[in-house]
């Protein structure tokens, strides 16, 4: 497997947010994925498989288990494909768990955003954790998978 290690959110090496990056031609086990980012011990580690010209399946592990999204692993995942895996298009889509995901190569890489909206659900356990209430309680909508 090739890994690519990418600070995201920062120009210098070793600062930002750091996350790694493995392409893959076709999904091995899902114990293997889980293995890979155990060891490399970073908050998450992105794999992603070509489906077409510009477009991918993409998956975020921590050391513990799969997520459903991870913003900085993406971009980290965008940046490797755009500069060093030699994807020539501008625009790249990501197949996720949460969702299609579009990043587009300008400046600097630009990911959209799932604005929050009110939350429904009470705020007893964390004002018990807080020990005061928040001013406001917002939540991403879910998406359908």
């Amino acid at each position: 497997m090739k890994l690519y290690w990418i600070d995201t959110f920062t120009s210098r090496p070793f600062t930002g947010n750091p996350a790694a990056v493995v392409p893959l031609a076709s999904w091995p086990d899902d114990s293997r994925l889980q293995q890979v980012a155990f060891e490399n011990g970073l908050s998450e580690t992105a794999y992603c498989v070509r489906t077409g010209p510009g477009r991918y399946h993409l998956r975020w592990f921590t050391p513990m288990l799969e997520v459903d999204l991870c913003g900085h692993a993406t971009l980290a995942t965008a940046h490797a494909l755009l500069t060093e895996a030699g994807e020539p298009g501008p625009r790249l889509v990501f197949e996720t768990r949460s969702g299609p995901l579009a990043v587009t190569r300008r400046e600097e890489l630009d990911f959209p955003a799932l604005p929050a909206g009110p939350c429904a659900a009470s705020p007893g356990r964390i004002i018990t954790c807080l020990d005061r209430a928040p001013r406001e309680l917002l939540q991403v909508p879910s998406q359908e998978r």
